[in-house]
């Protein structure tokens, strides 16, 4: 409740310092103020009422609203971007003035004129955005691990994370997404959590669980908890996913093919929605035996160099969307070691992905989302072994 009321009250505070600002750049005896105030409230509040309405009654309309709240969260950011830019400029004005005579002589003129581009610029942004967020691309990347693997002397993985099924992604973006993975002809696919945006309802309505079934690969198709299932129910989703052909490690080691180990850990949030707390990394590792290659599929980047220090050799992570909306990516390179992308850590490979899907606003900008094909190499086997 905290924290809930801490966001909702940033939210608030953002929206009326956008709201003031554009009220204050149409006349006082302008026919369009009111319309103005209306719709801009409407919006504001969307996502919130159209996010409570679908735990109640999931339809169309919730649907609309959830939808249209989204765009707006993405629309908020640039207009709260735009007003602060332009307040430092009248700032810097009134203290050094610079503007020209043309701004100054008729300003009424020129904050319409202002209002107008900003509304059209963002309008442009969220829309190249959305295209953006539609159009994976396909990540190509070779880890070497200096392990034998049994049988093994390579594999082809494919990593996706933060696919967030539900209201705002559809069926018709997984199908996109797994006729890519089918090309790939991946051995196993790895999903680095938030599978699921949340609640069941929508992802149930729409039997999305019959497309995951598609998802297939001869060593299995893996996953693990994300913070996003865990605000939903962790036992439902896992449940849900398990039932659809997904094998949910949460603080779980698996042998795979009698080659490497695959370790999943439960999302690092579980103690904020459950009250546990999830088993401590070296608990997981004691039950591998490290001469063999370790894969661990933990869903927030954090803790890298514990990672590595324990014996890992590959990290496998999502969560951060690279920030998803520019500058955001500026936070995540400041939260967590790696934000997105390959880094070695202590001689343990890591790879973060900016994930597939979208949070809140179904926009990408300055971001691609990305489907992860991973060409592991392991060292082969001696002749003398075999």
């Amino acid at each position: 409740m905290i924290f809930f009321t801490i966001v909702m009250g940033i939210y608030a505070l953002a929206n009326y310092y956008v709201f003031m600002r554009g009220l204050q750049s149409l006349p006082s005896d302008s026919p369009f103020r009111t319309w103005y105030i209306w719709l801009f409230w409407i919006l504001a509040s969307a996502y919130i009422a159209g996010r409570i309405l679908e735990n109640i009654y999931l339809s169309t309309f919730s649907d609309v609203l959830v939808w249209t709240g989204s765009f707006w969260l993405g629309a908020m950011l640039y207009f709260f971007l735009l007003v602060v830019f332009f307040d430092l400029l009248r700032l810097v004005n009134h203290a050094i003035p610079f503007f020209p005579q043309a701004v100054t002589a008729n300003m009424g003129k020129t904050r319409m004129l202002v209002f107008a581009g900003s509304v059209a610029l963002v309008t442009l942004t969220l829309i190249a955005g959305h295209i953006n967020s539609r159009h994976p691309r396909v990540r190509h990347l070779d880890i070497h691990i200096s392990k034998e693997a049994g049988t093994f002397n390579s594999i082809r993985a494919v990593l996706m994370s933060d696919i967030h099924l539900g209201t705002l992604i559809g069926n018709g973006q997984l199908r996109k997404a797994i006729e890519t993975v089918k090309k790939i002809e991946p051995d196993i696919i790895l999903l680095a959590g938030d599978i699921l945006d949340e609640d069941l309802a929508p992802v149930i309505r729409q039997n999305s669980g019959e497309v995951l079934r598609e998802l297939q690969a001869p060593l299995g198709v893996y996953g693990v908890m994300g913070n996003h299932e865990h605000i939903g129910g962790s036992a439902e989703a896992q449940e849900y996913l398990e039932n659809h052909g997904i094998k949910i490690l949460r603080d779980r080691v698996e042998k795979v093919g009698e080659g490497f180990y695959l370790v999943g850990r439960d999302d690092r949030d579980k103690a904020r929605f459950t009250g546990r707390q999830r088993k401590p990394l070296s608990e997981l590792m004691d039950k591998t035996d490290q001469n063999y290659p370790v894969i661990l599929l933990d869903h927030q980047p954090f803790y890298l160099e514990k990672a590595a220090k324990s014996g890992v050799d590959l990290q496998l992570s999502g969560h951060t969307h690279h920030g998803q909306m520019w500058p955001l990516n500026y936070i995540t390179r400041a939260m967590y070691t790696i934000s997105y992308g390959y880094g070695k850590i202590d001689g343990m490979h890591a790879y973060v992905t900016s994930g597939i899907g979208t949070w809140g606003p179904p926009v990408r900008v300055g971001k691609r989302p990305e489907i992860v094909h991973l060409t592991i190499h392991f060292r082969e086997t001696r002749q003398s072994d075999q």
